[in-house]
């Protein structure tokens, strides 16, 4: 009981002023656009863990373990390391790595469109972007990928707390795969995603109606409001679409662009009061 308690504020001390740092400025785990970034996040996240579990090992080891004897043998309490641990932080950072080389090489090319996000009254970064796509709506793979890494984060940590003097829980090879999988799918939607315009906000003044966002400006570009479609006047300067509002469109409606065949997100707009 007393290594456990010893393990957990040892975790405390490492996470709580990391998590404190990272709400009141969180560019370290925000991508390019200024979203926080899924797989950066889960990286540090299993970085935080790793770290946690060879210092924990080492103080209970250099104490009630008996010193650098406890440590030798094949079966020593870190053993596990190499064929557990490093793959199981080996699929997040190879999801950042390949997530960026690759949004960085569509960003280039013209493929992709990632706008700057809204900005939120408090200044910070909504956790909910963690599952979202760059339309605030939830991303099933980007769902999957949290999802499944933090049951696998809860499975070691309560592991190692049920018999710290075991060192490194000796858990199934095969669970790499629940971080792996996951991983491996994130980026394949990242290779996969197809440059979608994407609508960030919405504004009316008098009888026109402004569209911003990512991805809007192409010459084919086309507003529906309510499925009434509307001429519309991109602004290559700005990036925005510019567009008379329909007699009949009263908030809340809802405005879709269209730009090469590819629509974006429903975008829900209620007046500027509510």
């Amino acid at each position: 009981m007393t290594s456990a308690l010893f393990a957990l504020a040892l975790l405390a001390a490492l996470a709580g002023p990391l998590a404190l740092r990272l709400s009141r400025r969180p560019a370290f785990v925000t991508g390019r656009d200024g979203r926080l970034s899924t797989s950066t996040t889960l990286a540090l996240a299993w970085t935080v863990v790793l770290v946690w579990l060879l210092l924990a090992t080492l103080g209970y080891g250099l104490t009630a373990g008996g010193g650098a004897a406890w440590f030798e043998g094949e079966h020593g309490p870190l053993s596990p390391l190499t064929t557990v641990y490093l793959p199981l932080l080996g699929g997040p950072y190879a999801a950042l790595i390949g997530a960026k080389a690759v949004v960085g090489a569509r960003l280039e090319r013209g493929t992709l469109a990632k706008p700057a996000p809204k900005p939120t009254p408090s200044g910070r970064r909504p956790l909910r972007e963690l599952i979202a796509n760059d339309s605030g709506r939830t991303d099933l793979v980007d769902l999957q990928y949290v999802a499944l890494s933090g049951v696998t984060l809860l499975y070691v940590v309560l592991f190692f707390l049920s018999d710290v003097g075991a060192g490194l829980p000796p858990l199934p090879t095969e669970i790499w795969a629940l971080t792996g999988a996951p991983a491996g799918a994130y980026l394949l939607n990242k290779v996969a995603t197809r440059a979608n315009p994407v609508i960030t906000d919405v504004s009316v003044r008098g009888d026109r109606l402004t569209v911003e966002g990512g991805g809007l400006t192409a010459e084919t570009a086309r507003v529906t409001v309510d499925d009434t479609a509307v001429p519309a006047v991109p602004d290559p300067a700005t990036g925005t679409l510019t567009a008379p509002l329909p007699d009949s469109a009263k908030p809340p409606f809802t405005v879709v662009v269209t730009t090469r065949g590819l629509r974006s997100d429903p975008y829900h707009y209620e007046s500027a009061g509510l």
